[in-house]
Parts: C-alpha cells; sequence; structure tokens
C-alpha cells in the first residue's frame, strides 16, 4: 500500500495546498477551507483505491465533501476492481485562519492506513503532549507540568530553561501557559496549526522540543500517524465540553473519557502514509510559491513499514516552450 499510494497522497495534498494558496490573505478561512476541501476530493477520486474517509470535515449533515465515512478513490467509479482498500483522514488546510491572513505554518494534510488503522476520533477536544523520538516515555498526561519538563530536559540532556514548548494561543490555556513559565521553559504561543507544531516536535532541527495543551481530536490521531512514522510519542485524553459531545463519542465506539491513548492506540496501523503539503512558510515546509514559469510546492511523505521520510520540492511548469528550470 505505501509503495503503491505514498505519491499519489503527494499530489493530493499539493493540490489542496495550490488552492488554498490562491485565496491567501484573501480574509476568507471559509472559502480558504472550501477550495482545499474540493481540490483534495477531486484528487483523491482519480487514485487507485477503495478509500473511506474516518477523520473529514465533520458528519455528512455538516460537510458536503469530504465527510465522515465518504467512499473515495476510483473504487467508486469501478466497484468491481480489486483496488487497496485505506482509511483516510484529512484535514485540507490545517490553518484556516492562518492562510486567511497569511500567517506562517498553514499546511494541506492527510493520513492513511490499511482498514482500521486510525481511530475514530469525534470532532471534539483533545488533551494533548507531544514529544520527539529522544523523549519517548519520559512524560504522562496526569504529571505536573514542572516535572514533564524537567524529564524532558534531562533525556535531551539540557536544562529546562533551554526548552521550548509550543501551546496553542487560548485562554484555556492561562494556568498551562503560568506554570511553563514558573518553571523556566519559553513558550511558543501560536494561534493555531497544533499538528504542524506536533510535527515539528519530532523532528530535531526544528527548535520545538514539546507541545502541550487541548486541541482537536481529528488532529491528534493525524499527528499520531505522523509520530509513529517519526518515532515521536503523543499521550492524549479526549475533553467534553458540551453534552453532545458524549454522543459524538458514542457514535465512534468510544466509552471511556479517562482513558490516555498512547500513539499506537490512536494509529495502530501497520502501513501508515503520512502527506503534508506547505500553504504558508513554516517550521518545516516552506509555502506554496507562484512565478512566471510555474508553482513550486514544499511537501513530507512519511511512511511506516518502508521507514521513508522525504521530503519534497516540487515544480509544475508552465506549458509554454521558453519555459527555463532554475535550481535555486
Amino acid at each position: 500500500m505505501e509503495e503503491q499510494l505514498s505519491l499519489e497522497f503527494l499530489r493530493v495534498v499539493e493540490n489542496a495546498a495550490i488552492a488554498a494558496a490562491r485565496t491567501m490573505g484573501f480574509g476568507d478561512r471559509h472559502k480558504a477551507d472550501e477550495v482545499a476541501v474540493e481540490a483534495m476530493r477531486r484528487t483523491m477520486d482519480q487514485v487507485e483505491m477503495d478509500g473511506t474517509i474516518v477523520i473529514g470535515e465533520g458528519e455528512r449533515d455538516e460537510a458536503p465533501m469530504l465527510y465522515i465515512g465518504e467512499k473515495v478513490g476510483l473504487a467508486t467509479h469501478a466497484p468491481k476492481a480489486l483496488f487497496p482498500t485505506v482509511d483516510i483522514a484529512v484535514d485540507p488546510l490545517e490553518g484556516t485562519n492562518l492562510c486567511a491572513t497569511g500567517a506562517n505554518n498553514a499546511i494541506a494534510v492527510l493520513a492513511a492506513s490499511e482498514r482500521g488503522g486510525l481511530l475514530h476520533a469525534p470532532d471534539i477536544y483533545m488533551e494533548k503532549i507531544v514529544v520527539g523520538p529522544s523523549c519517548k516515555g519520559a512524560v504522562e498526561l496526569d504529571a505536573p507540568v514542572a516535572d514533564n519538563l524537567k524529564s524532558v530536559a534531562k533525556r535531551l540532556d539540557r536544562d529546562v530553561e533551554d526548552l521550548v514548548v509550543m501551546v496553542l494561543d487560548r485562554p484555556r490555556h492561562e494556568k498551562l501557559i503560568a506554570d511553563i513559565r514558573a518553571v523556566g521553559a519559553r513558550i511558543r504561543l501560536i494561534g493555531d496549526g497544533d499538528l504542524s507544531a506536533g510535527i515539528s516536535a519530532a523532528v530535531v532541527g526544528t527548535g520545538v522540543h514539546m507541545v502541550m495543551g487541548t486541541g482537536g481530536a481529528p488532529e491528534g490521531v493525524l499527528t499520531a500517524a505522523a509520530l509513529r512514522c517519526l518515532n515521536g510519542q503523543i499521550l492524549a485524553r479526549l475533553v467534553l465540553h458540551k453534552p453532545q459531545d458524549a454522543e459524538r463519542m458514542e457514535r465512534m465506539g468510544l466509552s471511556d473519557i479517562r482513558r490516555v491513548y498512547d500513539t499506537n492506540d490512536l494509529a495502530p496501523g501497520k502501513k501508515i502514509i503520512f502527506a503534508c503539503c506547505g500553504v504558508t512558510d513554516g517550521n518545516l515546509l516552506k509555502g506554496v510559491r507562484f512565478f512566471g514559469e510555474g508553482i513550486r510546492t514544499s511537501s513530507m511523505i512519511l511512511t511506516l513499514d518502508e521507514r521513508q521520510v522525504r521530503f519534497i520540492d516540487s515544480v509544475r511548469l508552465e506549458k509554454r516552450p521558453d519555459i527555463r528550470v532554475r535550481f535555486n
């Protein structure tokens, strides 16, 4: 599955990113998301697979495209063909506000696995801690903030004051931010994009050592898929804010609201593909660039079974006879 579909999924996230990037800075987050969804779905329906959306833009009544349970791929047009069956989690535009304002770290994202390889997470909040490979097993979701920071610092052989923790800039994180500052660690507050932040924490050289706080559960599953491939760790627990959240959990077959999910619980698949493409410039990927000769994109493709991490710089050339390819 990984060898057959990884480059196809690269095309899927590239097309979504390009479509979203054309709306960058327009101030219309809904339009940016809409064009990314349409481009992603249109491209996925050209892929030789029997795909099912397990994490998407919402439930069928709320999302006309890429809703949970939607079938995608060429199998929808050729039901008798023997295409690989895959579960797919998507975030066509992670960071809709970031794209709308032209801010950093908006990306188009897709994760896929064999059937049953991704947790069917409801669209509710999730408490999370994300660390890289060196710090696996060093943190606990219910441990005091100071203890987790000291454990990470010890694993990385540095002082707590040298750590950088990414946190979503939200009122609900006021105490968390105060606790981190009390220990002396540095904080990078972000307006959106905790999925992008989670990936950065698992890649050496990004300057991010840890992600903490409460964000979306679907983004938690996507983060887990990437971390399975990058050998990082996410610990997470679903958070109920509204009465209907319990109903959403029940529809997804989840009942234990106190359960702490580890990386393998959120993304248990044996074959996983994770693909993302930068929409705006970020910690890992450059955004889409439009120029006279074509369009340039920056993407990352991860595969679990093949243990491959690929950073891909692509140029789509305009169909003109005088086009020149530049190396820079």
